[in-house]
């Protein structure tokens, strides 16, 4: 049976498929957050801006991969790409072993950017075929849905990695500070990054079962190719255009500038607030669990997208909505100290949650059959989660801007700009 684009309903073995793909992508992204901190004392690193390459190998990964990924999924089918990408992010997980016993920090960015690879590829499969296996007005209900799923494996991550990796870290801080030799020093090192070997085998094996599973379930084909049907207020069908290149849809590019900005929002939220949170001094449990009070935040933004899109409110709507709130959050975030200023970094959860689901929609939205390219574009976007953290961490560390001044500087532009996409942008070009 084949699922035609906005058939009016949604079939559940994909969604429900979706869902579970959108939990592992959940898992390996905001793994980021524990990591920054734990790879910071493991491989003895001097600066936050070192720590942040976590996050750039990973997120970069997806500005070299996603046209790739489009060109390999469409040789080897939707299926098979989902069941290779799969595979990869086993291979990377594998990659932390040998990282850990040598203690290279270079291998562990290698680790991670292979899985950034395999997400790069399975996100560009995803988002299209969860976007287009029912109507497309509702596409941001399903993408939130998803994104349940997703930010639910994020609010778990840091809870079963903190558990594991930082449970100690102050006190095996104050060992490395009191060690008088380099031998004592590597000793404790060294049993620290045994730590990663019984996750990241078990991951392993987990995405290696997870891919056979696909391979053998039965999951219907999208026509992503066929040019989509508009109509006029009276229901008629109206003729456009056909369109003969990917670059005569404007909106394309701007959606995946948002797109940028957007994870870049997203990761300075999710996976910097620990650093945030020790520069205001707070409380060593909070900074260790960080990453999950702002994606419990995004939860509830997701379960709120749930309930009201299309419903109550369109989705350019809600991402206009949730701009503002964003750009107001973080303001408060900024010109409050303590605990108050830690909570509003952590509500901008709330403030993000909804963009994607509406941004991704909205910018492949008409594009027949240059829905596979168009996605890949998409994705390209998520290289912002790379670029961002650098950025706050180059004027933090090598500018000695104040941390929470630089919080505001890389944010409220980013926020600027996705509001400008959800009012004006998201329309250049469609006629």
């Amino acid at each position: 049976m084949n699922s035609q684009p906005n058939s009016g309903k949604t079939a559940f073995r994909p969604m429900a498929m979706c869902c579970a793909l959108f939990f592992i992508l959940g898992f390996v992204t905001w793994a980021n957050g524990t990591l920054i901190p734990f790879l910071k004392i493991a491989c003895n690193l001097e600066t936050d801006l070192q720590a942040f390459f976590v996050t750039f190998a990973s997120y970069i990964a997806y500005f070299f991969l996603a046209i790739p990924s489009s060109w390999i999924l469409k040789k080897i089918g939707f299926k098979n790409g989902l069941v290779l990408s799969l595979v990869l992010l086993g291979v990377g997980s594998l990659i932390f072993i040998p990282a850990a016993d040598s203690r290279s920090y270079i291998l562990f960015l290698t680790g991670i950017f292979v899985q950034g690879s395999a997400m790069a590829l399975l996100q560009t499969a995803v988002n299209p075929y969860l976007s287009i296996i029912g109507p497309i007005d509702s596409a941001a209900q399903r993408i939130s849905i998803a994104g349940f799923f997703n930010k639910s494996a994020g609010i778990i991550v840091p809870l079963i990695f903190g558990t594991l990796f930082l449970k100690d870290s102050a006190a095996v801080t104050a060992k490395l500070e009191a060690a008088v030799d380099m031998e004592a020093k590597n000793a404790i090192l060294d049993s620290l990054l045994q730590r990663v070997h019984t996750p990241y085998i078990t991951l392993a094996v987990i995405f290696v079962l997870f891919a056979i599973v696909i391979k053998i379930t039965h999951l219907p084909e999208v026509d992503v190719n066929a040019e989509e049907e508009h109509t006029d207020e009276h229901g008629a069908i109206v003729i456009k255009e056909k369109k003969t290149s990917v670059f005569q849809f404007p909106h394309l590019f701007l959606g995946s500038l948002a797109i940028f900005f957007c994870v870049a929002v997203e990761v300075m939220a999710g996976d910097i607030i620990g650093v945030y949170a020790r520069e205001l001094n707070i409380h060593g449990a909070l900074v260790t669990y960080a990453t999950t009070f702002t994606l419990g935040c995004m939860l509830l933004g997701y379960i709120v997208g749930i309930i009201a899109i299309p419903k109550f409110v369109s989705q350019q709507l809600a991402l206009r909505i949730c701009t503002m709130v964003g750009i107001l959050f973080t303001v408060i975030s900024v010109f409050t100290t303590g605990i108050t200023s830690f909570i509003f970094v952590a509500l901008l959860g709330i403030a993000n949650s909804l963009m994607w689901p509406a941004i991704f929609p909205l910018g492949i939205k008409g594009l027949g059959r240059f829905t596979k390219t168009g996605s890949a574009i998409m994705i390209m976007g998520i290289a912002g989660g790379a670029i961002w953290p650098l950025i706050y961490g180059y004027l933090k560390d090598n500018l000695h801007v104040d941390f929470q001044h630089a919080f505001l500087y890389a944010m409220v532009p980013a926020y600027l700009y996705i509001l400008y996409f959800a009012t004006k942008g998201h329309r250049v070009g469609q006629k």
